[in-house]
Formats: structure tokens, sequence, C-alpha cells
């Protein structure tokens, strides 16, 4: 069973950057691709960025460009560069890692709050 550990929100104002961490604990080996989601009031659940264990990334449109995936080599914590922040950007953002085997386990998610 892998264990996810969000880390790093807070209150930013616009334009201003923020940097989440996801610290990953038990059985690493099995991750296969680890991915950050954000949910807002009333809104689903979406995937903006993820990263495979051969290094390969996708973005959302909504963050490309302004957002960057990154992980450490051992593949215990994987980060969210977050730039030129926007008020829509403000959201609960979950660290989210899937195994080879198929079981999906996710973190208790990061407040992120974007003031105009």
């Amino acid at each position: 069973q892998v264990q996810l550990v969000e880390s790093g929100g807070g209150l930013v104002q616009a334009g201003g950057s923020l940097r989440l961490s996801c610290a990953a604990s038990g059985g690493i080996f099995s991750i296969n691709t680890m991915a950050w989601y954000r949910q807002s009031p009333g809104k689903q659940r979406e995937m903006i960025a993820s990263i495979t264990r051969g290094g390969n990334t996708n973005y959302a449109d909504s963050v490309k460009g302004r957002f960057t995936i990154s992980r450490d080599n051992a593949w215990k914590t994987v980060y969210l560069q977050m730039n030129s922040l926007k008020p829509e950007d403000t959201a609960v953002y979950y660290c989210n890692a899937d195994r080879y085997t198929g079981g999906t386990s996710w973190g208790q998610g990061t407040q992120v709050t974007v003031s105009s």
C-alpha cells in the first residue's frame, strides 16, 4: 500500500508561485505514474499534471506553461511547481499514485488559495 502526504499549499497573491510536495512511502517500487489533481467547490476533480517512471510528463491545457511536475530519483517525492498563479487555480490539490498492479492511492489534499 502506497501512502501519500502532500504539503506546500497556502495563500498566495495572483501572479505568485507555490511549490507542492508529495511524499510517498510503502510500496514505492510498484508505482508506475504519479499525478497531481485538483478540485474546486462544485467542480469535478481534474488531473492537471502527471509523470511516469520513465519521466514522461503530461499537463492539462489550463496549467501548461505555468506548472511543472518533477520527481526525485528515488521516486519518493513528487513536486508541483506552480508559477503565474491565477484566482481560478484556487482548489484542493491531491497527489495520486497509480501502481503497476492497477491499484491507486490518494493523499489527503492540500489547499491552495490564490487571491486577486
